[in-house]
């Protein structure tokens, strides 16, 4: 019934397993890779037509997780997987960005890969699995697609890569200072097509380094899928590559002048306008026979990157009139929100972002549902980027791929610099509306959400800054580097490079290759191209904020933490929240207590917050013999009173310690609700408490000297 092929290898610290033909046999492509005890089922099926009259390659990849993997149930009400998480989407992201450039060119038919956690073994993360499988699957489909290609994740531990380092290694860097990387590297035997990454102020050698070390790493897991493909491809699919030089000539011939012209306009509303002119004067001057080419569409795009491509590379000259490594004109601005905690705006060229914070308690942490386990973060970056921000209409709603991608980016960007919890005991959340956008609005994110977040009094280890650096790469090996990328120049060019980090180093790269070939030079130079780039926004950002404001907003909340002792923890909280409650609606303040005894108390108003504070000591603290208490009689009896004096703590004033006088009955000078001063004594055999009053001036609180006590 089934044909199983099954292949393994030793690779790292476990056994890597790539298995087809016993499940999803009518899927083009079905490889499960397993990891250790993580397994990821990839399914791959493909259209054998275009649909008619599409110019664009519709590869679609789902990376979906299912909680059974990890033998959980889903939270909600439903318990069942319903929109994708972040974590599905940023790594479908990370699976199509290297496989998308290796189909081959013209290829327009569908295609669907769908991958499926099947088993978790809370160790290895599945994204490279996942990855894997998919090249696996992808290899053996009789696809077009000039594979395979393989995945590995590199950590840096004490100057030394580590390979696919465990999940909980890379969970939470910013608290565990021995891991300083957590990156993702996907490529072909012979190039690196992508790049991933967080990391905690790296050099550019070591960044590149880690680079170097992943794609040699990944090399034996190409070899793997080379030899199941060797027993399980099915035939190649009969796919001729359209022929359209007859076109391209033709267009070429009647419009590269015009399209020269058009890119020569510096502004990017006239030049959008004027190449869309273009383009319908070419399309006035053709025939109807040329009209209906399917290749027209294809055509005319390959004279654009011609036109712009040439230029660049023999000239040097670049559509805006900038030197290959000038960065355009910023503008930087901070605190122009009134009513927020910080805000800033910042402008690149035709690209700009409004940025602002946000501080909250620890009421505001995400609590992310993971199959790893449930966790919290106390930092939120989300990115916006509404049509208006390129000049049209469309859709407007939740955020998509890209938005959840370009936020992310930012996010890992700015977790290096960020104070530990323990220092800064807020919650955190950016926004970054994109207003305008003409190349790298997540770059201008990273840019304008340091700042807003030094506005916001956010103590920042260090400013950061990000750039996008672009590529050309012309089929005789000369190449051009380019420095804060037009919209234009990365939809053209071979390479989307973009680096943020501080003065001393990388915090996050993100690369995308669009043609097999990048070699470690064309890296380096981009990387030392970049850091100049850097290192000149920084110094445009300082302009504006060149270090963290020391005052809070008046509008944000202050926070103040203290240390409980665990057992305290339940007398804090009261029987079913009720002490916990009457502290908050006494002193209005918003209060939070974790499970490790550490306590928030959050509010604009300093008095609340020590009010709350006092309550809460006068709960957990223990009284010191032989002071002086303030206290309220609360029961009358024959032999003395009882007398609270330390928050909820009562004592007992023996009838011989009220004065230093017989009294037939306590009731003789003392009322129920009447406020003394008592000294506390100790403690009786039994633990109770000893109060005295006679040696305590009950005018004043002060202890008498002994002969005035007599």
């Amino acid at each position: 019934m089934f044909n199983i092929v099954k292949k393994e290898m030793e690779w790292g610290h476990d056994t890597l397993t790539l298995e087809t033909g016993k499940i999803a046999r009518q899927a083009d492509g079905c490889v499960i890779a397993t990891y250790g005890e993580t397994s990821v089922m990839a399914a791959v099926t493909y259209a054998k037509q275009p649909k008619p009259g599409q110019d664009f390659f519709p590869l679609t990849v789902h990376y979906n997780e299912k909680y059974y993997a990890a033998g959980k149930v889903p939270g909600g009400f439903f318990k069942r997987e319903a929109r994708p998480t972040e974590k599905e989407t940023l790594t479908s992201r990370l699976i199509d960005r290297p496989i998308r450039p290796l189909f081959v060119e013209g290829f327009k038919n569908e295609v669907l890969v769908i991958c499926t956690v099947l088993s978790h073994d809370l160790e290895n993360d599945p994204d490279i699995v996942a990855m894997i499988a998919a090249s696996a699957a992808l290899t053996i489909s009789g696809a077009p697609f000039m594979g395979p290609i393989a995945g590995a994740r590199v950590g840096f531990v004490d100057g030394e890569y580590v390979l696919n380092p465990s999940v909980d290694d890379m969970q939470g860097l910013r608290a565990n200072p021995e891991q300083r990387l957590d990156l993702v590297v996907a490529g072909t035997k012979d190039a690196v097509m992508m790049v991933e990454s967080e990391a905690y102020e790296l050099s550019e050698a070591e960044m590149l380094g880690a680079v170097k070390f992943g794609h040699e790493q990944m090399q034996p897991v190409i070899d793997l899928i080379v030899d199941l493909a060797e027993d399980a491809a099915k035939e190649p699919f009969d796919y001729q590559a359209p022929d359209y030089s007859a076109i391209l000539a033709r267009v070429t011939e009647l419009g590269e002048q015009k399209m020269r012209d058009a890119y020569a306009i510096t502004d990017k509303q006239e030049r959008t306008a004027a190449v869309s002119a273009a383009k319908e004067a070419i399309k006035a001057e053709l025939s109807e026979e040329e009209l209906e080419d399917p290749n027209l569409g294809t055509a005319l795009k390959k004279l654009e990157s011609k036109v712009l491509r040439g230029d660049v590379v023999k000239n040097g000259k670049r559509i805006d009139g900038r030197a290959l490594d000038t960065v355009r004109p910023i503008d930087c601005q901070v605190g122009i929100l009134p009513r927020t905690h910080g805000s800033a705006l910042f402008t690149r060229g035709e690209t700009q972002g409004l940025i602002v914070t946000t501080l909250g308690t620890g009421d505001d942490e995400q609590i992310i549902d993971a199959l790893h386990g449930n966790f919290r973060s106390n930092f939120l970056l989300h990115y916006n980027f509404p049509p208006y921000s390129v000049g049209e209409v469309g859709r407007f709603g939740p955020p998509g791929r890209r938005e959840i991608g370009h936020g992310k980016l930012a996010w890992r960007a700015l977790q290096a610099v960020l104070p530990t919890a323990t220092d800064f005991p807020y919650t955190i959340r950016l926004v970054s509306e994109i207003t305008e956008s003409n190349g790298s609005s997540s770059m201008a994110t990273v840019c304008g959400a340091s700042l807003s977040m030094m506005d916001a009094a956010v103590p920042l280890k260090a400013p950061v800054a990000g750039v996008a650096m672009g590529l050309v790469l012309e089929e005789d090996g000369d190449y051009a580097v380019l420095t804060d990328i037009l919209g234009d120049e990365d939809h053209l060019g071979d390479m989307d490079f973009k680096v943020a980090g501080t003065e001393d180093g990388i915090t996050s790269l993100q690369m995308d290759i669009k043609v097999a070939g990048i070699t470690p030079e064309i890296m380096e130079t981009a990387l030392a191209q970049a850091k100049d780039g850097r290192i000149h926004i920084l110094g445009e950002m300082s302009k504006a904020l060149s270090a963290g404001r020391s005052e809070f907003s008046a509008h944000a909340p202050r926070i103040e933490t203290m240390q409980i002792p665990t057992d305290k923890i339940r007398e804090v909280i009261g029987s079913g929240g009720k002490v916990i409650r009457e502290i908050v609606e006494t002193s209005g303040a918003k209060v939070d207590i974790n499970d490790d005894g550490i306590i928030k108390i959050a509010s604009p108003n300093g008095d609340a917050i020590q009010k709350a504070y006092d309550m809460i000591h006068s709960i957990v603290a223990e009284p010191e013999e032989g002071k002086v208490y303030k206290g309220k009689v609360v029961k009358i009896v024959d032999f003395g009173a009882f007398v609270n004096f330390f928050g909820k703590r009562d004592g007992l004033v023996h009838v011989s310690q009220i004065e230093n006088r017989r009294l037939n009955h306590p009731s003789d000078v003392l009322k129920e609700g009447q406020e003394v001063w008592v000294k506390l004594l100790g403690f009786d055999d039994r633990g109770k408490v000893r109060l005295a009053m006679k040696m305590v001036n009950q005018e004043t609180g002060e202890e008498m000297a002994k002969e005035d006590a007599e």
